[in-house]
């Protein structure tokens, strides 16, 4: 019973540890365990923490101050009123509240800015996540892309073996020439070589991937070796348009603006005066002990105090200090705007880029297709004659490695194109990255 067990472990794990991954499965994993994307969430939080309340100082303050001391008194005079040696017992204390009832509108702009930094801080966070999807799903068809090369390598290997062997039965029988048999195995060597280093792909390829997961380099993993390339359903201007609203560095650049110019707005303030409420109530308790004997009693002393109050201050000159900032608020938010500006035209630009891109990668795949579909055809004839002895085994392996090259261009073709159709959804703000 127990050695069926075992026959029937060693059959399944191999099985369960090579469970194809799909890619969404990958971006879940990488969401979840992608220690970049996990560090973009917590700046984000923390921006969004700053957008409370107290952050901009609407909020009042209030503390609690306590203290307890003791004093040892040594005394030595002939007044009759003398305490002698003396000890001190002094217990307090207070309770202050401060609130900033007005501070030149200053809160109300810190609070506009927070909130444009938090709503920044998630648009920045996004650009990131999305960047790393981006990678992940890279990294995912690079692997289905190396899985492919090495099946290609391991048929183009088979095809060498059986014309090696041919020839070696040929040279058996006297009819093959050393050439032809010397040139069938170093083919042979060649694509073995070619069929090793494809392997080694396979391995750093799905390396990078564990990786980008968040997972053990070595873990095992193979993913759906077919590359699918969905349909683009909107034409450049949809998409531009799409990228205009959606494309989170564009709205990481104009939350930032809106941050500088609320920094204008706290710039104002210096100008202004400050009022402030403030109100304090406090207890101290203090026990004098004699050891002289006039006083045999102890001495004890209890006082509450209690105060509020408005404070104004308005500060009328602090060397320019305050107008320095303004200038430099102004100039900040010019500074935001024309980045802004600037992030809008370069959009554009690389939405036309990668469109086109995508657009000629689909017609280059077509061909590639078709080169592939016709080298086949020219292979499994030269195959044919190959075997009547009607073409050398030079021109055998010529058609060999021509289809060989053609499915290579059409693996790299596919895969280029599906790189920029995932390089289209990132600009127009459409991953699924939630």
């Amino acid at each position: 019973m127990i050695r069926c067990l075992c026959l029937l472990l060693l059959i399944v794990y191999p099985t369960l540890a090579q469970q194809v991954l799909s890619v969404e499965e990958a971006v879940r994993i990488g969401l979840e365990k992608n220690f970049s994307i996990r560090i973009a969430r917590n700046t984000a939080e923390i921006a969004r923490n700053n957008t409370g309340l107290g952050r901009a100082n609407f909020l009042p303050t209030l503390d609690a101050v306590g203290a307890y001391q003791v004093s040892r008194f040594d005394q030595e005079t002939n007044s009759p009123f003398s305490f002698g040696s003396s000890t001190t017992r002094l217990a307090n204390g207070q309770i202050s509240l401060n609130w900033t009832l007005f501070d030149g509108f200053r809160m109300f702009a810190d609070r506009g800015r927070y909130r444009a930094l938090a709503a920044a801080g998630e648009a920045q966070a996004r650009n990131t996540i999305e960047n790393m999807v981006v990678s992940i799903v890279s990294a995912y068809f690079e692997l289905a892309r190396q899985q492919q090369l090495l099946q290609a390598a391991e048929e183009n290997r088979g095809i060498s073996r059986l014309r090696l062997e041919k020839e070696e039965l040929r040279r058996s029988f006297g009819g093959a020439s050393s050439t032809d048999l010397l040139n069938a195995r170093v083919a042979y060597n060649v694509d073995q070589a070619d069929y090793l280093n494809r392997e080694l792909q396979v391995q750093i390829a799905r390396k990078n991937l564990n990786l980008l997961l968040g997972q053990n380099p070595g873990l095992p993993l193979a993913v759906d070796e077919e590359i699918v390339i969905p349909p683009l359903r909107k034409d450049y201007p949809e998409l531009l348009e799409a990228a205009r609203k959606n494309n989170s560095n564009l709205l990481a650049a104009y939350w930032s603006q809106r941050a500088a110019q609320k920094a204008v707005g706290v710039s104002r303030s210096g100008f202004l005066p400050r009022i402030s409420l403030g109100a304090a109530y406090g207890y101290t308790d203090r026990l004098t002990s004699s050891d002289s004997p006039r006083f045999p009693d102890d001495i004890s002393t209890q006082s509450r105090d209690a105060n509020i109050g408005l404070n104004l201050s308005w500060n009328l000159f602090d060397g320019f200090r305050t107008k320095i900032e303004r200038q430099n608020a102004h100039i900040s938010a010019r500074n935001e705007a024309l980045r802004l500006e600037q992030l809008e035209l370069e959009l554009e630009g690389l939405v036309r880029e990668i469109y086109d891109t995508y657009q000629k990668r689909l017609e280059l795949l077509a061909l590639e297709q078709e080169n592939v579909e016709t080298a086949r055809r020219n292979l499994d004839l030269f195959g044919e004659r190959y075997r009547m002895g009607a073409v050398t085994s030079l021109e055998f392996r010529d058609a060999q490695l021509n289809l060989s090259r053609a499915r290579t261009a059409f693996i790299a073709a596919r895969f280029q194109a599906r790189i920029s159709r995932l390089e289209l959804d990132r600009l127009t703000g459409e991953l699924s990255i939630y």
